[in-house]
């Protein structure tokens, strides 16, 4: 096992690593930016070294300084979290080649499978059904366009690496299109590095599912069942839950044995998520696979039991999974709310400034991943998510009731929050009934702003 982990990211999921690190008695090491020098992570890990300016481009996607940091301090290993490095196969060689252990799978299965214009052509060619799109990366808005004519409008532009909803663009027409390419590659290459995108038909109001996937370097590999992610807003999910009400057994069934059948193809190893909509006959298409640990991961971990950090901790230092897809089994419902610093009754505009008061609920089946504290000031530089509030129940129902309390209970002064966002959502009585897809929160604000209570 490593004595020594590097975590190059930031935030709750930096957090998330270190505890589990501390758990297994590995050291840790932190990077930060200058923006994030009182940052959690900072402060718990046993190290914490700086790397850069508060520009991500200067700080957590540069390369060359986390490598360095790694060697200086004498890490063995180092894991991405989710984000900024954790699906740049260059990145992964890089680690490997200077002698380290990057804490997720392959290179080569990152750029195949994280690659989601590559993943498509391995999808197909695996017999798994994919949206119509372009068979690969669109370097011009020429090309781009010729494939939308192919396909038809409404087309979704989206960037080839990454995630998280950044990089995509729907276009509803020809006359916009150009706009919208050339910002989709913009924030591409703002958030990942690479401003690559490809083109896929948009497939109004489906439900979006995901499977965790957890896979090692033996052959063995088992999916985690799955977890609904269909309330986004602007392709960023909001409320995840696990399992998926209404999913009939055949297909959620036939949907598992897709995972494991990708998962052969690529000898997928360590922990990945593949993304499917699933329209209302049950018709399911797969979009895209996330090579690394997700946001939502913890819905999985409360309905499952697995630590699924340390799992691919322990599967990065060479050792077979714990578990068989016969250990398994779903337990009860867990349901997520990403708490973002933004004022959803204002457009969502980001908010900053200092956590003048923290109060965080607890009580039995409540969990709260997060890097913030009181005094803590959130800067402008980053991601707005500041905490994730998990909880688990015996029923769905059970759950919605839970997660409400949770919310009472959450106090964060000095900041505007979605806070009573979800409050709302989670009173909604198509929420309750489980009669949502990825169109709910944009009827549900249309609902808001014709009763005045949001500016549209």
């Amino acid at each position: 096992m490593f004595k020594k982990i590097l975590i190059a990211n930031r935030g709750e999921i930096a957090v998330r690593i270190i505890r589990a690190c501390k758990e297994m008695d590995i050291a840790t090491v932190a990077i930060y930016s200058t923006g994030d020098k009182e940052a959690l992570h900072v402060q718990l890990a046993d190290e914490a070294i700086c790397v850069g300016s508060a520009r991500a481009t200067e700080s957590y996607l540069n390369m060359e300084n986390i490598l360095s940091a790694a060697a200086v301090t004498g890490a063995q290993a180092i894991h991405p979290g989710y984000g900024f490095l954790s699906e740049n196969p260059k990145f992964a060689r890089l680690v490997k080649e200077c002698g380290l252990v990057f804490i997720g799978p392959d290179a080569d299965v990152i750029e195949e499978m994280g690659n989601k214009s590559r993943a498509r052509q391995v999808t197909l060619a695996a017999g798994v059904p994919v949206v119509p799109g372009s068979e690969g990366n669109l370097a011009t808005v020429e090309e781009a366009l010729k494939v939308a004519d192919d396909i038809g409008y409404p087309v979704l532009i989206k960037a080839t690496s990454g995630g998280g909803g950044k990089g995509m663009r729907v276009v509803e027409n020809k006359e916009d299109f150009a706009d919208l390419f050339h910002m989709a590659k913009t924030e591409a290459r703002a958030n990942f590095g690479d401003d690559s995108v490809y083109l896929e038909k948009y497939v109004a109001n489906p439900k979006h599912i995901e499977f965790q996937l957890m896979g090692d370097s033996h052959g063995n590999y088992v999916h985690l069942f799955e977890r609904d992610c269909s309330v986004q807003r602007n392709h960023q999910k909001m409320i995840e839950e696990a399992p998926c009400r209404g999913l009939s057994e055949k297909t959620r069934n036939a949907m598992a044995e897709e995972v494991i059948k990708l998962a052969r193809a690529t000898k997928y190893n360590n922990a990945g998520t593949l993304e499917f909509i699933v329209d209302k006959d049950e018709n399911y298409y797969f979009i895209e696979m996330n090579t690394r640990i997700q946001v939502e991961h913890p819905v999985t971990e409360m309905v499952t039991g697995i630590d699924l950090i340390k799992e691919q901790i322990k599967v990065a230092a060479g050792a077979k999974l714990s578990f068989t897809q016969e250990d398994v089994k779903v337990n009860g419902y867990a349901m997520e709310c990403r708490v973002n610093a933004e004022d959803p009754m204002n457009q969502f505009r980001p908010s900053t400034g200092k956590i003048n008061q923290l109060i965080l609920p607890g009580g039995f089946g409540v969990r709260v991943d997060t890097m913030i504290y009181p005094n803590y000031s959130i800067s402008p530089f980053y991601d707005s998510m500041i905490l994730k509030l998990i909880v688990h129940g015996k029923t769905r129902l059970d759950t919605i009731k839970k997660m409400r309390r949770a919310l009472e209970e959450l106090i964060i002064d000095g900041v505007t929050t979605n806070n009573e966002f979800h409050y709302y959502i989670l009173h909604h009585v198509d929420f309750v009934k489980g009669d949502f897809d990825t169109s709910f929160v944009g009827k549900f604000l249309e609902e808001l702003a014709e009763e005045g209570e949001v500016n549209a």
